[in-house]
């Protein structure tokens, strides 16, 4: 497998991280994995994922930075 494409949204106020993050996965190629770096849990992103078949697992990295790596569930 390919290594993850890589959004860093760190310091971007609502709305525009959610924004990029759903403008990326539309561009991602089947197999490919999004990981998005973010300063702060993106909760309202997660019911979006999964109502639009996506899958993802989220890592606290000890700075207090989340990344989260998404995947074509389906």
């Amino acid at each position: 497998m390919s290594a993850p494409v890589m959004l860093d949204v760190r310091g971007l106020e609502p709305p525009e991280p959610m924004e990029r993050v759903l403008g990326a996965l539309d561009m991602l190629k089947p197999g490919e994995q999004l990981l998005m770096i973010i300063d702060r849990q993106p909760r309202p992103l997660y019911r979006i994922l999964h109502n639009n078949g996506y899958a993802y697992r989220e890592t606290l990295k000890p700075e207090g930075i989340f990344e989260i790596l998404i995947w074509q569930a389906r």
